[in-house]
């Protein structure tokens, strides 16, 4: 037997744009169901040492705040359940979502929170390294690295924007791109080239995040060059992956207007989606900042763009009795 439930607001992700969302949808009296989806908590459950997010004076734990904000949404009144939604019917109301558990959910309003993926070279040194120098967010964790040797890897806007914003804290910062020529605008790459505290090694890949010392740390990185084969090692402290990243949004294709790199479309100014009734918020919509506190802030505006939904609605409905 399908089991089904029935809420007001369903939000869909379980970072901080979701549990904030549910926060305000809560406390506006919608009963909210959060699905955490296969990553509970969002991407600060991988990150250990938080120390730009509002109201802490001391380095806290990413897990440690997920926990504390799951906690409050539940105190204000939101449910919460573990499960996978694999597919969505955003064609009628209320919306249909179905769980991988068979549970069918309906929802009134829907908020979108998925959030986004931070692309990775896919080396098992890489994966051993995160944490201990090797990060995907020069903004999230480049103070850490104040006057040391740090690299960043990629060619596009965003890796040479984040070598750029790395300057703030390191004089010896190196880009390492594996063509022979940038991806990124014009005037990023006249500031790139102006900046003293950069060099660029190019037509170059990664091979091998180098760990030593004890606790064990980022070292180095060996280099291969594309072109002639030669292999070498850049010795830095801390790398940063820039290579881009993906929005989960595969559900909504077709169901939603996507941007060209697929993250989901709001009108300027809002979390409203292409579909009333459906709000995005968080990384899934912002390609930009990618902050967990610029996450929160839309997850409020979600759920108040929401409310407000809800309630025209509901005038809707008593006008035409």
């Amino acid at each position: 037997m399908t089991n089904i439930v029935s809420t007001r607001v369903a939000v869909l992700g379980s970072g901080p744009a979701g549990f904030t969302a549910a926060i305000y949808a809560a406390r506006a009296g919608l009963s909210p169901l959060v699905i955490q989806g296969i990553q509970p908590g969002g991407q600060l459950t991988t990150t250990t040492d938080v120390e730009n997010y509002p109201g802490f004076r001391d380095v806290i734990q990413g897990p440690w705040l997920m926990e504390q904000m799951q906690a409050q949404a539940e105190h204000v009144g939101t449910k919460v359940v573990w499960d996978h939604v694999s597919e969505v019917d955003l064609s009628r109301r209320p919306f249909r979502l179905s769980g991988d558990g068979g549970t069918q959910y309906f929802a009134d309003a829907l908020v979108i929170a998925t959030g986004a993926q931070a692309k990775w070279l896919g080396l098992p040194s890489e994966e051993h390294m995160k944490g201990k120098g090797a990060s995907a967010c020069a903004t999230c964790d480049g103070f850490f690295y104040r006057g040391k040797r740090v690299a960043v890897i990629g060619g596009g806007n965003t890796a040479v924007e984040e070598a750029l914003y790395l300057t703030n804290h390191s004089h010896d910062v190196t880009l390492i791109h594996r063509r022979d020529s940038l991806r990124d605008e014009k005037i990023l790459q006249d500031r790139l080239f102006a900046n003293l505290h950069i060099k660029v090694i190019w037509e170059s890949e990664v091979v091998e995040f180098v760990a030593g010392g004890d606790p064990e740390a980022l070292v180095g990185l060996d280099i291969r060059n594309r072109r002639t084969g030669e292999l070498s090692r850049v010795e830095v402290e801390g790398a940063f992956v820039a290579i881009g990243h993906k929005p989960a949004t595969e559900l909504f294709e077709g169901k939603l207007e996507l941007d060209e790199d697929g993250y989901i479309e709001v009108e300027v100014g809002t979390t409203r989606t292409s579909v009333p009734g459906v709000f995005a918020c968080g990384d899934v919509m912002d390609k930009i900042y990618r902050q967990a506190v610029t996450a929160a802030g839309t997850g409020c505006m979600a759920a108040l763009d929401a409310e407000k939904y809800l309630a025209a609605q509901e005038f809707e409905a008593i006008a035409a009795e």
